[in-house]
């Protein structure tokens, strides 16, 4: 099943490819993990923002079953790699699929719970 993509973008040129590039990266998430219900993607140009200066801010939210979410939303201040809109939205995307490998195993149960003493 395919999720269709939700994508936004704010002082940023939507392109076709663009978008293109966007959903791939979607879908590359829904072939490791089918459970994805909703995605929502948002792009947002280097401007005026008080803590992010030139660099592009990527934001994915992924909503999965039983409530589960999934969502990366943090672009370092000090790293210029993030003045190139391509590297920024590469990186955000690798950072849902780790998440997203977390929420994964979590609902697998492969990760152990310490029991309190």
């Amino acid at each position: 099943m395919q999720t269709p993509a939700q994508i936004e973008f704010e002082g940023v040129n939507a392109s076709a490819e663009l978008r293109t590039t966007i959903g791939q990266h979607v879908t590359e998430l829904e072939k490791r993990f089918d459970r994805v219900t909703v995605a929502r993607v948002a792009v947002k140009g280097p401007g005026e923002h008080h803590r992010t200066g030139g660099q592009y801010h990527v934001d994915i939210q992924l909503a999965l079953p039983d409530g589960r979410e999934v969502h990366v939303d943090h672009t370092p201040t000090q790293d210029e790699r993030y003045a190139d809109l391509t590297f920024a939205i590469d990186d955000a995307f690798k950072r849902a699929r780790r998440q997203l490998q977390d929420q994964a195993r979590l609902m697998r149960g492969d990760v152990k719970h310490h029991e309190q003493p």
